[in-house]
C-alpha cells in the first residue's frame, strides 16, 4: 500500500509517499481502506521532532495520522461491532500510534464509530479529533449545562467551530475570540457574541465566564482566569495550565486544567448522533491528495486554518 513516511524530524519535505505492507488486525481490530483523513496541529507539532514522535519512532517506519474515515475490509475474531463494507470513522490509538496517513489501518473497534446516513468520507473525517477534543472538554471535562457562559477561543478554527456548536446543542450563551474577519463565520456557527481579539482584551471586557476552552495557551490562559466566575472551568488543551496558573486558580474558586483528548468509539457515536441530526456541521477549508501532503502540513503550519483540513486518499 502507499503510505507517507516521515524520514526525520523536520520540514514537510521530509514526509515521503513510499510502498509498505498492508497491516494486518488483531482480533479486536479492524482493516480499513482509508477514504478521507484529516490533519491537526499535533501532526505538525510531530512531524517537527515533538508531539508524539517518540513513541512513533520506536517503530521502523514513522506514519504520522489519527483522524480516518473509510470502509471495513477485515475484521479481527473477536469484532462484534463492524462487518466488512461497514462505513466508519474515528481518531485512532491517540495518544499512540494511528497511522493514518496511509492507504489502510487497522483500528480497535472500540475507537471507531458508524458513519451515519447521508454524511460523507470528508465531514466525517473532519469530525473526529478536533470534535472529540471539544465534547471530551465541554461535556466530560467542564459538564456543561444549559445557561452557562462559555468562552472558546480560536472559535474559528479545528476545536473551536466544533466547540461552538456543541456548546449550542446543550443550550450554553457562547463568546468566541477571533479575527474580525472571521465574525461572520463565528455568528453563522451560533456564537452569541464575537470579540476581536486583534482589537479587544477580553480579560478587561468579559466577566461571570463559567467555562473556558484553551486552545491557545501562554498569556491567554493567564488572561482567562480572570474573566472566569466564582466555581467556574477552564480547561487547556494545549498545556497552558502550568504553574503560574495552577498558583492562581489553588487561590481562587476555580478549576484550571490541562487535557488530552483520547481515542473513544462512544463519544464518536455522540458525535455521530449530532452529525446526523444535522446540529454538528465540520467546516472544510481546504482539501489535498496524499500526495500533497507536504503543503497540506504547510497549510496548517499556519495557525490561520478556519475549520478543518482533510486529505483525501482513496
Amino acid at each position: 500500500m502507499k503510505a507517507i513516511i516521515l524520514t526525520e524530524a523536520g520540514s514537510p519535505d521530509n514526509l515521503k509517499l513510499q510502498q509498505v505492507d498492508t497491516p494486518q488486525p488483531k482480533e479486536d481490530e479492524v482493516l480499513i481502506k482509508i477514504k478521507t483523513i484529516s490533519i491537526n496541529p499535533v501532526d505538525v507539532k510531530t512531524r517537527k521532532g515533538g508531539g508524539l514522535l517518540e513513541g512513533l519512532q520506536k517503530n521502523p517506519l514513522v506514519i504520522l495520522g489519527w483522524d480516518v474515515a473509510g470502509d471495513v475490509v477485515a475484521v479481527g475474531a473477536s469484532v462484534t461491532k463492524f462487518k466488512e463494507s461497514d462505513k466508519v470513522f474515528g481518531m485512532i490509538n491517540f495518544p499512540g500510534k494511528g497511522k493514518t496517513y496511509a492507504e489502510y489501518a487497522t483500528a480497535p473497534e472500540a475507537h471507531l464509530a458508524h458513519i451515519p446516513d447521508g454524511i460523507n468520507y470528508e465531514e466525517a473525517a473532519a469530525a473526529t479529533l478536533a470534535a472529540l477534543t471539544a465534547w471530551q472538554v465541554l461535556v466530560h471535562q467542564a459538564e456543561i449545562r444549559a445557561g452557562q457562559r462559555v468562552l472558546i477561543h480560536a472559535a474559528a478554527g479545528g476545536v473551536g467551530h466544533f466547540a461552538v456548536q456543541i456548546a449550542k446543542h446543550f443550550d450554553a450563551f457562547v463568546i468566541g475570540t477571533a479575527s474580525a474577519a472571521n465574525s461572520d463565520f463565528l455568528k453563522s456557527l451560533g456564537v452569541d457574541q464575537t470579540v476581536d481579539y486583534t482589537r479587544e482584551d477580553f480579560s478587561q471586557t468579559l466577566k461571570d465566564i463559567d467555562i473556558v476552552l484553551d486552545p491557545i495557551g501562554g498569556a491567554t490562559t493567564i488572561k482567562s482566569l480572570r474573566v472566569l466566575k466564582p466555581g467556574g472551568t477552564l480547561v487547556s488543551i494545549v498545556g497552558g495550565v502550568k504553574e503560574e496558573a495552577q498558583s492562581i486558580a489553588g487561590d481562587s474558586n476555580f478549576t484550571a486544567k490541562n487535557y488530552l483528548v483520547h481515542s473513544s468509539g462512544r463519544d464518536m457515536e455522540q458525535l455521530a448522533i449530532l452529525l446526523k441530526e444535522g446540529k454538528l456541521k465540520p467546516f472544510i477549508s481546504s482539501r489535498y491528495t496524499l500526495e500533497q501532503m507536504p503543503e497540506a502540513h504547510r497549510k496548517i503550519e499556519t495557525g490561520k486554518t478556519r475549520g478543518k483540513i482533510v486529505v483525501n486518499v482513496g
